[in-house]
């Protein structure tokens, strides 16, 4: 079984996945931040960077969809294949980061990969609002961050709202990240389990 957890930067993805992996025994997969060659420049000058990250992350991203199809594990992954390229490559697009010519070729790239790949079980969305992106970026003190622009949070998030509502046919649990904390209140955390147990087990109402 394949899980996925979706949302903007600093929604709390990372911090919902593990604890979720740890109370289903499901095993992480964790997206590639740390070890991008390309993340720190792509923050310091964004047009020249963003087709390399973006062919970087997809193929990263592809190759983990395929590991997931090929385990009998139930797998908890941060971020998927699909808000990558209709939220991130998206947004950088309509910002001009990406030309026409790069656009198409990654949109191809993506099309032909999406072909023997399926949608993940359940899709957990943490839908957050720019307050609240913030305030956990400014919190959790990654240098390369620190630099990120409202206006693109902004427009990552309306992407989101459009990729959730009206591009992605796979299930999807939306949970308001600004109105909940499941890192430290339990009965929080105990909400979210319950509809992800009646989403995939049928065990309580929704």
């Amino acid at each position: 079984m394949h899980i996925a957890i979706a949302g903007n930067i600093g929604c709390g993805k990372t911090t919902l996945t593990n604890m979720l992996a740890k109370h289903y025994g499901w095993e992480p997969k964790f997206e590639a931040v740390s070890y991008n060659p390309y993340l720190e420049d792509y923050y310091r000058d964004i047009p020249r960077w963003s087709f390399n990250m973006e062919v970087f992350f997809l193929k990263e991203r592809f190759k983990d969809i395929l590991e997931i199809s090929r385990t009998s594990k139930t797998i908890i992954q941060d971020r998927s294949i699909y808000e990558g390229v209709y939220v991130f490559a998206a947004n950088n697009y309509r910002m001009g980061h990406l030309s026409d010519r790069d656009y198409k070729a990654y949109m191809e790239l993506f099309d032909l990969m999406t072909d023997i790949v399926k949608y993940p079980d359940l899709m957990i969305y943490l839908k957050a609002s720019i307050p609240h992106l913030v305030s956990n970026i400014q919190k959790r003190g990654r240098d390369y961050e620190q630099t990120i622009q409202l206006e693109y949070l902004k427009g990552l998030n309306s992407l989101y709202e459009n990729f959730i509502g009206n591009q992605y046919k796979g299930r999807v649990l939306t949970i308001d990240a600004d109105n909940i904390d499941f890192e430290h209140n339990p009965q929080d955390f105990k909400q979210i389990t319950e509809k992800i147990d009646g989403l995939l087990y049928g065990l309580f109402p929704i």
